[in-house]
């Protein structure tokens, strides 16, 4: 039976980008859509930090409410910021192809700073401990909000830079000329992809969002999140990974680290594309076994990661 498909967005300028993409693909196909924009947690609170907010899916959980209360058929995320279990009665429907995985550091017209004591914003915890692990002397600041707001925000403070999503910038034409590629930095799970989730009952609107997926980053990020998961990190750990097809096969890169940088544990590995299915799983056990349940046990109580 068909039926008007009602996106639901978080309302910064980046979310509905994303949204308004879907929406374009999904008219492209002969589907009816409606954009409803709503405002998350994640958003409306920005004076602390996000690990100390105590929750994951801070950025998702509005959405999830909202489609489960059905106002809206659809939600489109960041898939980062996406926790690995979804609520039940919500699945994944689409990945999108995958946009630039880099991090990126935007500054303000000299890099100097490098070579001597510095101070960079970052309101994740992931980018601050690589950062301080290749800069131990550097300070590094928390910085939240949408994109908008923390290019603003390093406009109107003394930091020497602020590490941002190479992806998020390009999307909305905010990348300035004053930026450097992080390509050292290993990304989050799932960085650069989109993730349509809808309910598990709603065949119509499942057959839909079907058109869109992109398998190969279906697979990828498949990877680099059942290793977070096994990790048991939550979306908010220090903790970075990247899968990528070469040829015949998958190449993977993760790391876990301590807050301050100074402890980390990384695996590079690669497998067939027929042998995926528990290559996350696989390299993440590989980093507990190897002194890394001792570190996340470390981060777990800090971070009150249920």
């Amino acid at each position: 039976m068909k039926k008007t498909i009602r996106i639901g967005t978080r309302d910064s300028e980046l979310a509905l980008w994303q949204a308004h993409t879907v929406q374009k693909k999904l008219n492209d196909l002969g589907y009816s859509t409606e954009i409803v924009a709503v405002k998350s947690t994640g958003d409306i609170i920005l004076d602390k930090p996000l690990y100390e907010l105590g929750i994951t899916g801070i950025f998702t959980k509005t959405l999830d409410i909202a489609m489960l209360k059905g106002e809206i058929d659809i939600a489109v995320h960041s898939m980062k910021d996406v926790p690995t279990a979804l609520p039940i009665g919500i699945v994944q429907a689409a990945v999108l192809k995958r946009a630039n995985t880099l991090d990126i550091l935007v500054h303000k017209g000299s890099l100097d700073f490098l070579n001597t004591n510095g101070t960079i914003a970052s309101g994740s915890l992931r980018r601050k401990a690589q950062w301080l692990n290749k800069y131990p002397s550097h300070i590094v600041e928390d910085l939240r909000g949408n994109v908008n707001t923390r290019m603003q925000k390093l406009k109107d403070n003394t930091w020497d830079g602020a590490i941002f999503a190479a992806a998020g910038l390009e999307r909305i034409n905010l990348k300035p000329d004053t930026y450097m590629n992080l390509d050292w930095m290993v990304p989050a799970p799932a960085q650069g992809a989109m993730l349509v989730v809808a309910m598990e009952n709603d065949t119509y609107t499942k057959e839909a969002l079907s058109q869109l997926n992109h398998k190969e980053t279906e697979i990828c990020t498949f990877i680099e999140r059942q290793f977070l998961k096994t990790l048991e990190g939550g979306c908010t750990a220090p903790i970075g990974a990247l899968a990528k097809f070469e040829g015949e096969k998958i190449y993977f890169e993760g790391v876990l680290h301590s807050l301050d940088g100074k402890e980390n544990y990384e695996i590079k590995k690669s497998c067939n594309f027929e042998d995926y299915t528990f290559f996350g799983r696989n390299c993440a056990t590989e980093i507990l076994n190897n002194g890394g349940s001792f570190l996340m046990e470390k981060l777990r109580e800090t971070l009150k990661v249920k």
